[in-house]
């Protein structure tokens, strides 16, 4: 689960990373069943990671304790 703000960004770099994967998975493997196969993780992990986004995304912020 996303805590902070930095994880955030960690975060939304890891889901770049995979769609930029999955688009070069689109450019290359020319076989439907294949990409299907290929894809379906990677599809559900991006599916995972941005539900944790919408989730963190949705909370109301922490303020910060003074003192």
């Amino acid at each position: 689960m996303i805590q902070n703000d930095n994880e955030l960004q960690v975060m939304l770099e890891r889901i770049r990373r995979i769609q930029d994967q999955l688009s070069t998975l689109r450019k290359t493997e020319k076989n439907p069943t294949n990409y299907r196969l290929s894809s379906s993780g990677f599809i559900a992990e991006l599916d995972r990671m941005q539900l944790e986004v919408r989730e963190y995304l949705a909370s109301p912020p922490q303020l910060a304790a003074v003192g």
